[in-house]
């Protein structure tokens, strides 16, 4: 059977990592990648398509990239979407910031909408597995705005129809960003002092590679089926 990634998100923090992985690991024989523009990124098993994370459901997977198979290289993919020989595994690390949104509103349709729109569309394409990067404190019923989007995210796609949900749930973010966040560098400061005198220790920061790895080492395991939570402290286990 031909393995395929689906990924959204991958130029963030986690999600390049993530794509690099991929690359790497045999297991996986292509990597789409879904995103507003492309990266500036090839590799001989990766695909880029362009969408509009507003009309996801206007996608059409096989034809954007037949659009792209100019020299035959993506005809083997092409044909195993076609005989739904593939097997799909899809995994999202989409997120911004209330400050680069503009507003809670469009926060939340970053954060929840965009999401949940990827998971229906995979799930449409045939994926099985979906992998979500979403934070330690994720709850639906938290008064902090951040913590309540993402709990309203993890619960809705609980209610999709993957035969697996993994959720991730990794603490602050450590690795280079393509924007400062002043209040997550503060905070990492003040948590590597307190996780190194042996506080807090579930809150210790994480790379957004150890996520990654968390990630594809859980996709590697041949049985997966239900709703599953991975804290940060888990995939700090996971990627040692």
């Amino acid at each position: 059977m031909t393995k395929v990634a689906l990924v959204a998100g991958s130029s963030g923090l986690v999600g390049m990592q993530l794509l690099h992985q991929l690359f790497q690991n045999p297991d996986y024989d292509w990597v789409i990648s879904f995103g507003r523009r492309d990266l500036a990124l090839k590799h001989a098993k990766f695909v880029q398509v362009t969408v509009d994370f507003n009309r996801l459901e206007k996608v059409n997977l096989q034809e954007s990239i037949r659009l792209q198979n100019t020299s035959g290289q993506f005809q083997p993919l092409i044909k195993s979407l076609e005989t739904e020989e593939a097997t799909l595994s899809a995994f999202c690390s989409l997120g911004t910031t209330i400050k680069n949104a503009g507003s809670k509103e469009k926060f939340f349709q970053v954060d929840h909408d965009f999401v949940i729109g990827f998971a229906r569309m995979v799930l449409h394409f045939g994926a099985k597995r979906f992998f979500y990067v979403s934070a330690l404190g994720a709850d639906a019923g938290s008064g902090v705005f951040y913590n309540k989007v993402k709990g309203v995210v993890e619960n809705d796609l609980k209610r999709m129809d993957f035969t697996y949900l993994g959720i991730f749930q990794p603490s602050l973010l450590l690795g280079e960003r393509s924007e400062n966040r002043l209040g997550e560098e503060v905070g990492k400061v003040l948590m590597k002092g307190l996780t190194f005198l042996g506080l807090f220790k579930k809150y210790k920061p994480i790379y957004g590679s150890q996520v990654a790895r968390a990630m594809v080492v859980k996709d590697r395991e041949p049985t997966l089926s239900g709703n599953e939570t991975i804290p940060s402290s888990e995939m700090h286990e996971m990627s040692s």
